[in-house]
């Protein structure tokens, strides 16, 4: 808009008339004018380095908002402290505010079945430490000519993806095979922890709910239609979905699993910033964890 402007008003004889329509136009006045311009005409080289930092952030990771940015500016340049707000005004100057499209779902839940629901544990449940509260869900990942599925479990406390298990049937195999993993990594601490998920069959099934209870956690369902009771789990899948899976075109399940294998494992879990957990990623506030002990 300022540079519109300044190209309008070009001819030194119609200047101020020019100038003064235009302001009136873009509502704005002469003196804001006059001021961004001399900004744009004398760049602060301070605001320069910054706005290349924060410019190649945002192209690493494409759907960080401004408060995210402002963290990993502190983290990966080692630079004075910069106010957010400037940072999102930056942001919003160069169009790096991120734009999500809302995207067609296909449904992963099938609660008609008749195994056991299980009450909701976790609704009023905070957890103040590691293995108290496993949060889990199934979403499915676009190939060129099918679905596939993919179930994961998450520390709540931590964020920290433990578990994940990707196939083309979304059937009990497939979240029991993220389950063993989550056990494996996590054993032998596992005695009165909570498992969270959805009523859907895969975890009200026998064999899933007997691995449970052969691992002494107790097991938890959200209310029947109620998908805030997993709330976490869910803002994770748009996690996955807006900075992975929507980003690549997998050539085939062997290909979706090495890839999204590598952003749960070595992006997601040991380099990607959380709020909740005072912008660290899950393995360095584990990390830090482990230290206060």
């Amino acid at each position: 808009m300022i540079t519109l402007i300044s190209q309008q008003s070009d001819q030194p004889e119609s200047q101020g008339s020019v100038v003064a329509h235009l302001c009136a136009a873009f509502k704005i006045s002469r003196a804001t004018f006059y001021r961004q311009r001399e900004k744009i005409l004398k760049p602060d080289p301070e605001e320069m380095i910054i706005r290349d930092h924060i410019q190649r952030i945002a192209l690493e990771w494409p759907s960080y908002g401004y408060r995210m940015i402002t963290a990993e500016l502190g983290r990966r340049y080692k630079t004075e402290p910069v106010n957010h707000k400037r940072v999102l005004r930056m942001m919003r100057e160069d169009n790096l505010l991120c734009l999500r499209k809302h995207r067609r779902f296909i449904v992963t839940t099938d609660s008609r079945h008749g195994y056991r629901i299980y009450p909701n544990l976790a609704g009023n449940f905070t957890p103040t430490g590691l293995n108290q509260l496993w949060v889990s869900d199934i979403t499915y990942v676009r190939l060129y000519q099918e679905f596939i599925y993919l179930a994961v479990i998450l520390d709540a406390f931590s964020r920290r993806v433990i578990g994940w298990a990707l196939s083309r049937n979304i059937d009990t195999e497939l979240t029991m095979a993220a389950l063993r993993m989550a056990i494996n990594i996590r054993s032998p601490w596992l005695s009165g922890l909570i498992h969270h998920s959805d009523r859907g069959v895969q975890y009200a099934a026998t064999d899933y709910t007997q691995l449970l209870d052969d691992h002494q956690i107790r097991i938890s369902m959200s209310r029947k239609g109620n998908p805030y009771d997993n709330a976490q789990c869910e803002r994770f899948m748009k996690t996955l979905k807006y900075e992975e899976v929507y980003l690549n075109e997998y050539e085939d399940l062997t290909d979706a699993r090495r890839r999204i294998g590598r952003f749960l494992d070595d992006v997601y879990n040991c380099r990607r910033l959380h709020s909740a957990i005072g912008y660290l990623s899950p393995a360095e506030f584990e990390q830090q964890l482990r230290q206060e002990v």
